[in-house]
């Protein structure tokens, strides 16, 4: 039986109708939170991670917004509040590629990266934490005043030629995370990063689609697996739990061991 060790929580996750998103909402709701499942696009897959999170006896609502848009995300924390009182936890896990290589890459593949990776936590991380300090502590659900996971990459530390943008967005959120840590950990508010190596979900499809791929994929993971959805989703409960209320400021991999070089194993 699954603990519900977010019992009583709310819990806010960007992008959350596929990929990692879906699987970290999921095990949010699995661990007896209420899920508020954010979307741009295609309803109906927001939908059925609302129904799978109902499924579990939890709340669930799915509301649209564009997080790079400010209007959008203050209209979905307010529409969140009023469902469900508060907000507990955001996942700040809404991203997206738009890759070329650097010569070719257009100031609009630049930007929409930027404004979606990064711009797009820092406004719900903004509205996050006004709504923990606005609310107070409730020290019978949790010991911290609220909880920020922000969804980073490997990519936070190992250079990807091809993908100058994203691997900057990614870089860029290591120091966000850490900023807000520092600047309101007095507060009781907790920020940390998940930083996800190779994962299946369809924003990398061409990475393990094929077995030829997924074999020369497998070349940089020691663990021999491709991650799954899943596997962020219980690094996020435990995040969100009390159970790792003395992490903040923190950058935790989880990547099968990518993040150790497999190239060099065998001496480089």
């Amino acid at each position: 039986m699954v603990d519900k060790k977010l019992s009583g929580q709310t819990a806010l996750v960007t992008g959350a109708n596929s990929g990692i998103g879906e699987g970290v909402a999921i095990s949010l709701g699995e661990a007896g939170a209420n899920v508020v499942v954010n979307y741009v696009s295609k309803p109906e897959t927001a939908q059925a991670v609302v129904d799978k999170i109902k499924s579990f006896g939890s709340k669930a609502i799915a509301l649209q917004a564009d997080v790079s848009n400010e209007e959008q995300v203050i209209s979905m924390f307010k529409q969140a509040i009023k469902e469900f009182g508060t907000i507990d936890i955001l996942v700040n896990n809404a991203g997206l590629q738009k890759d070329a290589k650097f010569d070719e890459m257009t100031l609009s593949q630049w930007n929409i990266v930027m404004n979606v990776n990064l711009t797009g936590q820092f406004l719900c991380a903004r509205e996050a934490i006004k709504e923990f300090m606005k609310r107070g502590p409730v020290p019978e659900r949790s010991q911290a005043l609220g909880k920020i996971i922000c969804m980073s990459s490997v990519h936070e530390l190992i250079p990807w030629a091809g993908h100058v943008n994203y691997a900057s967005s990614k870089g860029a959120i290591r120091m966000f995370m850490q900023s807000l840590a520092q600047e309101y950990g007095d507060r009781k508010i907790r920020v940390n990063s998940i930083c996800p190596g190779a994962i299946q979900t369809p924003i990398n499809t061409d990475a393990w689609a094929t077995p030829e791929a997924l074999n020369s994929l497998m070349s940089l993971i020691p663990y021999n697996r491709i991650g799954q959805p899943s596997d962020i989703g219980k690094l996020a409960v435990f995040l969100a739990s009390d159970d790792s209320d003395y992490i903040t400021g923190a950058s935790i991999f989880i990547d099968g061991g990518m993040t150790v070089f497999e190239g060099f194993a065998t001496g480089g």
